[in-house]
């Protein structure tokens, strides 16, 4: 049983990150035990939540919301730092899920962050788990920059987009990494359920708005949202495969890059499911030859 003892890693991702509760689904379900995780960016949300024995609450509510209410999260500044100040979406988490200390999760945790003055890598182990979620999850020019203690925090995964090297580990535990931003094919039956609901069309419209306070200086249809999505991935891409390269997983678990959009957040219940379907492929894998 040792050997199902696992310490997790969650990549950042956007929305693709909620393939992360799928594949927590699929190990649990095959009996094995997450001792620790480490998360970037959407990976420290799953991740935190999970550790505080309430992330059932979060997809519940997740895969629950409609659209207006997906909108009325949203929180749009003018202003050069970012479009977006996040300070809705962490008040809704807090009301759902209750903030606390990291120090006090049911697990050891840890989120990673960039200072973006100083060009390192803060690795967030105590102190407030909102405070920690909120520096990571903050996508450059999506998010305003999380201000803390007199530090300009930024998306964690421009740093370490997969942070094998930060979580806790014991002589006996399984690493198992989740890459969400794989440089794989995609596969034309990802899922097992129904398609998820097509964007509707007052949030393109709110899409269209948000990009429309950015002044547009070329004729190309690139949009402000696709292209940082794309300048995101392409770096966090490299960075991902270089990492595991580095310091290998014991478990790897792959989710296309190009299988869901960095917002496509409306399509909660169908990217966790992709996560459980590529999940249970990996552990039958790993079984095997074990």
């Amino acid at each position: 049983m040792k050997k199902k003892d696992v310490a997790l890693v969650l990549s950042s991702g956007g929305a693709k990150g909620f393939a992360h509760v799928g594949v927590i689904n699929a190990l649990e379900r095959n009996g094995f035990n997450i001792h620790s995780v480490a998360g970037t960016s959407m990976g420290s949300l799953v991740g935190g939540l999970y550790a505080t024995g309430e992330l059932d609450d979060f997809v519940s509510f997740m895969e629950g919301v409609d659209f207006r209410e997906m909108i009325k999260m949203i929180d749009i500044t003018i202003g050069n730092k970012g479009l977006i100040k996040g300070d809705k979406v962490i008040a809704q988490l807090k009301e759902l899920i209750p903030d606390r200390n990291i120090e006090d999760l049911k697990l050891p945790f840890c989120a990673i962050a960039t200072d973006i003055v100083t060009g390192k890598e803060k690795i967030f182990t105590h102190g407030k788990l909102y405070d920690a979620i909120r520096a990571s999850i903050s996508i450059p020019t999506v998010f305003t920059p999380y201000v803390l203690d007199g530090h300009y925090y930024v998306d964690g995964g421009v740093l370490n987009p997969i942070p094998v090297n930060r979580v806790e580990r014991r002589k006996y535990d399984i690493v198992v990494a989740v890459n969400v931003n794989a440089n794989i094919p995609v596969e034309k039956k990802a899922t097992t359920k129904k398609p998820g609901r097509k964007i509707p069309e007052q949030l393109k419209q709110l899409l269209e708005k948000i990009e429309g306070l950015i002044p547009q200086h070329s004729t190309d249809k690139i949009g402000l949202f696709n292209l940082t999505s794309k300048s995101l991935n392409l770096m966090i891409n490299q960075i991902s495969e270089l990492t595991l390269k580095l310091d290998p997983p014991d478990i790897v678990i792959d989710l296309p890059t190009e299988a869901f959009g960095t917002f496509d957040f409306y399509k909660a219940a169908e990217i966790i499911e992709s996560g459980d379907v590529v999940a249970e492929k990996a552990i039958k894998e790993y079984l095997r030859k074990t």
